[in-house]
């Protein structure tokens, strides 16, 4: 008794905690998901600002440039004046100059030095200007590498979803007939027991036979809808294990799209992201093309340049003839001219960046080219799967009617198990058919709009 006192206090406690509770999502949530937690496009995001960070690098050089070397070293130390013996003056001649300045007779002293440099360019005849359009062209053709992805994203996550309901209600299915298979056989298994009608023990192997397939196929789809529900977990950020449900009960087909082919592919050639990268594309070449033509062109520059060293125990020399490297110093503003060129460089890379301007003109020729025929192939194919699955509705509701008349006429005793097999088999290949064929005209539609660049973004 004590014991069980001791428990009950437990389990009303467990039974408070709420359960985890599945969320449920709709089609278009399950997007927004996918396209916020895909790590994939983030990473084409960050390739985004890797080229923003080259375009600024490139801008960069229309500002100062620092250039700065400092270190601190050791010298001879020099005591004394300027004449030999260390004399500071000269009162008979010949005047003979003191030649010990490599010598370490005084001991060596610090050094400190520094020699800076400070320029901005005042004109590089385009450099720059060429250069930092190339980068632009970079960037936008990552962005339209992040709009690229998130196409694909969303193609991948409606295949999921669509997959799901298809598996999904193909379980229903095989549930369905197989739960209609069992009531059979134990219905046959009672008329034989008790030699009712006309079945035969064959006709009970027959039944078994159907349930056994029955439960395959039901494993199978079982598996595939677990599969798909895994991939919407993944896709939108939820984590394998979460619990998670779709909105829709079921897969019906999208609407018909109402544009016509001309309408679509004048679309497709407008907003597709590979037509605003090649468009970027051909103008950083371009711009690479000029960039490359204009190094054989100097900078002009303005600037200021110093240097400056001190080693305090050496005599400092105030002459201005004599040059001391380990004491003195200079400052100056500057104006100046650089110019590096190789001929058969500057030519070779030119050559090399026209060659790939014209292959991508070539690229963009086809693309002119393949993206209506992409497009085109895509209209007739979801036109065609519309129609075939209005037929395949007919079908799959007469194939129901089929197999309830049939199954209604083996329960009063008026059909042979046969017949009733045969009616579970027509109505399983129609309905089966039937909702195959939605998916993938689903799907159709999708990819129609993705290649037309009408997709959502």
């Amino acid at each position: 008794m004590m014991r069980l006192f001791l428990v009950l206090p437990l389990a009303f406690f467990l039974l408070m905690i709420p359960a985890a509770r599945a969320e449920t999502l709709t089609r278009q949530q399950a997007i927004d998901l996918a396209l916020k937690h895909d790590p994939r496009i983030r990473e084409r995001r960050h390739l985004v600002d890797a080229a923003r960070a080259l375009l600024q690098q490139v801008l960069g050089r229309r500002g100062f440039s620092y250039d700065v070397n400092a270190f601190v070293g050791l010298s001879p130390a020099i005591d004394g004046g300027f004449y030999r013996d260390g004399a500071a003056t000269c009162t008979a001649l010949p005047c003979t100059l003191r030649s010990d300045g490599g010598k370490l007779e005084d001991g060596v002293s610090l050094w400190t030095h520094i020699q800076f440099r400070i320029v901005r360019p005042l004109a590089t005849f385009g450099k720059i200007h060429h250069y930092s359009a190339a980068a632009q062209g970079q960037v936008d053709i990552r962005r339209a590498d992040v709009q690229l992805q998130k196409r694909r994203v969303r193609l991948q996550l409606l295949r999921a979803w669509y997959g799901y309901l298809t598996a999904r209600e193909t379980r229903y299915l095989f549930e369905d007939v197989h739960r209609r298979v069992v009531n059979a056989e134990r219905l046959v298994r009672r008329w034989i027991r008790i030699g009712r009608g006309t079945v035969k023990q064959s006709d009970l192997y027959a039944l078994q036979t159907a349930r056994s397939l029955m439960e395959k196929y039901l494993a199978q789809a079982t598996a595939v809808e677990r599969i798909a529900l895994d991939g919407l977990r993944v896709l939108t950020g939820k984590g394998l294990g979460s619990p998670l449900r779709v909105a829709e009960r079921r897969i019906r087909p999208v609407p018909l799209p109402k544009y016509s082919l001309e309408r679509l592919i004048r679309s497709a050639l407008e907003k597709r992201p590979e037509m605003r990268q090649l468009v970027a594309g051909m103008r950083a070449r371009r711009s690479l093309v000029r960039a490359h033509k204009a190094e054989k062109r100097p900078n002009i520059y303005v600037g200021l340049i110093g240097s400056g060293s001190w080693s305090p125990d050496r005599e400092r020399l105030y002459n201005p003839y004599i040059v001391d490297p380990f004491n003195g110093g200079g400052l100056t503003p500057v104006i100046g001219i650089q110019w590096s060129w190789n001929g058969r460089v500057h030519s070779a890379r030119v050559a090399q960046a026209r060659a790939k301007l014209k292959a991508l003109n070539e690229r963009a020729a086809f693309a002119r080219q393949g993206i209506p025929y992409q497009v085109a192939e895509q209209y007739h194919r979801v036109h065609g799967l519309y129609k075939a699955l209005k037929s395949l509705a007919r079908g799959s509701r007469f194939g129901r009617r089929w197999m309830l008349t049939r199954y209604t006429d083996f329960e009063a005793g008026l059909e042979k198990p046969a017949k009733i097999i045969e009616a579970f088999q027509g109505y399983i290949l129609a309905y089966s058919d039937y909702l195959k064929t939605v998916n993938d005209y689903n799907l159709a539609v999708a990819r129609l709009m993705s290649v037309a660049g009408m997709d959502e973004q």
